[in-house]
């Protein structure tokens, strides 16, 4: 692949992974928009897989508290609050996993990678987003997240697998609708990112390995490390700002978008 287009790959993704845009949409649209050659699920596994060290770096004190509490559950002290988070990121974790397998054997995860389907899922969940932002209620703390909440997200996150959903926008949308806040229902979207790319890069490594394709692997990495960057950068603003601004400006970006898409699709 050449370079300029890895490295733009890298830095769409990077900067759109945990902004509520669909960093996916965005990697399908740029060869069916400019006339590149599409970089292939690989490539896309392989710059999520960059943006997982960053949200790792970025939530470092969370992450420990998950690792610990795996430890807990293990010895079966499930009590603990480490315990808690980490059993409710496995519970979260399992619809993606699900409904990701039998979208890869039926062939539906191919099918649905169109400038169409983008153009409808960026503007219908931009729309469900602005209602959940500003209609749902905030009573409960990113400390109140249990199985039962972890299970309501967890089938929202899998709905994301059709592109232009967004995991972290259809995520934060399912979390303001159960009851948190802006920054909380972001924080526990970040956090749902981590098991959910370390499953897909797992599929990517197995896919690379069968296929002993080595330059695929070289272009993974080199892209990994760029999205890395954009990433942690990307994360860092946007957490920052939602002690302030809300999703508001993200959802006019989706509708436009999202309009432009479909103008495109079907002139």
């Amino acid at each position: 692949m050449p370079m300029l287009q890895l490295i733009l790959l890298a830095l769409i993704q990077g900067i759109t992974e945990f902004l509520p845009i669909s960093s996916s949409g965005h990697l399908i649209l740029l060869p069916n928009l400019t006339g590149m050659a599409d970089q292939g699920q690989a490539i896309d596994v392989a710059v999520h897989v960059g943006t997982l060290a960053a949200v790792v770096l970025y939530f470092w004190r969370d992450v420990r508290v998950v690792a610990l509490g795996t430890v807990d559950l293990i010895r079966g002290r499930r009590e603990t609050p480490g315990a808690r988070l980490a059993f409710g990121l496995i519970i979260a974790t399992i619809p993606v996993i699900i409904a990701g397998l039998l979208m890869k054997i039926t062939g539906l995860d191919e099918a649905l990678r169109s400038v169409a389907v983008i153009g409808w899922t960026m503007l219908g969940f931009g729309i469900v987003l602005y209602w959940a932002d500003q209609r749902g209620p905030v009573h409960k703390e990113e400390q109140d997240w249990g199985a039962m909440d972890a299970l309501k997200m967890g089938l929202w996150q899998a709905v994301a697998l059709i592109p232009g959903t967004s995991r972290s926008g259809i995520c934060i949308t399912g979390g303001r609708f159960l009851g948190y806040n802006r920054h909380d229902a972001a924080k526990i979207a970040m956090l749902m990112s981590i098991p959910t790319i370390l499953a897909s890069g797992a599929l990517l490594g197995l896919e690379v390995a069968s296929e002993a394709d080595a330059s695929v692997a070289i272009d993974g990495l080199i892209g990994a490390v760029f999205a890395f960057g954009a990433a942690l950068a990307a994360l860092t603003l946007m957490m920052r700002l939602l002690h302030s601004v809300s999703f508001t400006p993200y959802v006019i970006y989706r509708v436009i978008l999202g309009a432009g898409l479909l103008i495109y699709a079907y002139s």
